[in-house]
């Protein structure tokens, strides 16, 4: 099929708008084949994927140690059933309980990331029985009923009434979390490194602040690992920068591997007693496939120290690289942030780092801006990236920035 008539089949079928934004931004990329960190048009144009869908592909396309842990899975297993005690389920839980600190132990599983909030804001109310839930402005934490309500009015507008309770504040900002939380905080839920927010490190100390806050008033603090999570930021959970323990962590994207959805919401024993009275209030037909179990266990058997060693490596490569070119071309000049590979490139105007991923898109690399700060390019290269990989990122971005500097 052509890429033409694979268009025009989305747009009928699926979604029109996206096609036309494509379209009209002429950055239409329709996947075909892909392997490690290449994604390749239908038409067979390459591209190196410094997105990852948002740390879904950490370990590359189709890695091969993730397939064949599915395909040796199906041999024996299918979806499961979310009714009946479960083997791999109990497997990966171990594994998981295992990277955590101590006493963070107990996991409920989920498709998607916002089925994971939902289960987190849940868990909250229901522990605390309280109503209220703080999150950050500019924040994002998915698209389902409880996860849309902690978000900025631009996605939740168009569905309300929402559900009650929700108040956000300024991230990295003690002073107006001290205003606002109170003793009808049942909880109060942040990213690590908010993405959709431009991918703004908070300072070292920020999250002890707020982590005793909601202690002093007997709320829950939840820490949203979904982007960060699986060796993103060059620990295998971001909170690990910030010396802080959470009273839940909710993860997923990486977790799939990027072969099958899985999610997870890992929280304190000291909560587990709501589940042991109540084991079928918060039930997911697909949460915890037991196929997907296995994927993700195998992902969590690649995120060895030899991992999280490379990508720091990685990372200090590209942003002593990238430090050098943006001082080169100072008509394009951006400032380099993050933790690790989980990076952002933020240009002085919004328009700069639009040209940017057009241009990137031209030569061979697939960045996207971040939605609620597009001066910032979110730069997600695969954990697996090489060196030699990389420098053909590097070279690419210097291309782009010599063609926005004329």
């Amino acid at each position: 099929m052509t890429k033409e008539k694979i268009m025009e089949l989305y747009a009928r079928y699926v979604s029109p708008g996206k096609v036309e934004m494509y379209k009209k931004y002429d950055i239409a990329l329709v996947p075909h084949k892909r392997r490690g960190v290449y994604l390749y048009d239908i038409t067979g144009k390459r591209y190196i994927n410094c997105h990852c869908n948002g740390g879904v592909f950490n370990l590359g396309h189709r890695n091969k140690k993730i397939m064949d842990a599915v395909k040796k899975a199906m041999q024996r297993y299918d979806i499961g059933n979310h009714h009946l005690i479960s083997q791999p389920k109990a497997m990966l839980a171990q594994k998981l309980a295992a990277t955590m600190p101590a006493g963070l132990n107990q996991v409920v599983y989920g498709v998607s990331g916002g089925e994971a909030i939902d289960t987190a804001i849940k868990l909250a109310r229901a522990v605390t029985g309280r109503p209220n839930i703080i999150s950050a402005i500019g924040g994002y934490h998915g698209h389902t009923g409880l996860a849309l309500a902690t978000g900025d009015e631009k996605f939740k507008k168009p569905f309300e009434p929402l559900s009650p309770g929700f108040v956000q504040v300024p991230f990295n900002d003690v002073e107006a979390m001290k205003a606002v939380i109170n003793e009808q905080t049942a909880a109060v839920i942040l990213e690590t490194i908010p993405a959709t927010l431009g991918i703004v490190v908070p300072h070292k100390d920020y999250f002890k602040h707020v982590c005793k806050l909601c202690h002093n008033h007997g709320a829950l603090f939840i820490m949203d690992e979904v982007q960060t999570g699986f060796g993103r930021t060059g620990k295998l959970w971001g909170f690990e920068h910030f010396d802080v323990v959470p009273d839940i962590v909710v993860m997923g994207k990486g977790m799939s591997g990027g072969v099958y959805p899985i999610t997870a919401t890992v929280y304190k024993e000291d909560y587990a007693y709501f589940f042991k009275e109540n084991p079928f209030i918060h039930i997911s037909t697909f949460g915890g496939s037991e196929i997907g179990c296995f994927a993700a266990m195998a992902v969590l058997d690649m995120c060895d120290s030899y991992l999280l060693n490379h990508v720091n490596q990685i990372a200090d490569y590209f942003t002593k690289k990238l430090t050098v070119l943006s001082s080169q071309y100072p008509k394009a000049s951006f400032t380099v942030r993050g933790r690790g590979l989980m990076m952002g490139l933020a240009f002085n105007d919004e328009m700069t780092a639009l040209f940017m991923v057009k241009l990137l898109f031209d030569n061979g690399v697939y960045v996207v801006y971040s939605g609620n700060d597009p001066k910032v390019i979110q730069f997600l290269p695969p954990l697996i990236i090489t060196k030699k990989e990389a420098d053909l990122v590097i070279t690419a971005i210097e291309k782009s920035l010599q063609a926005l500097s004329q």
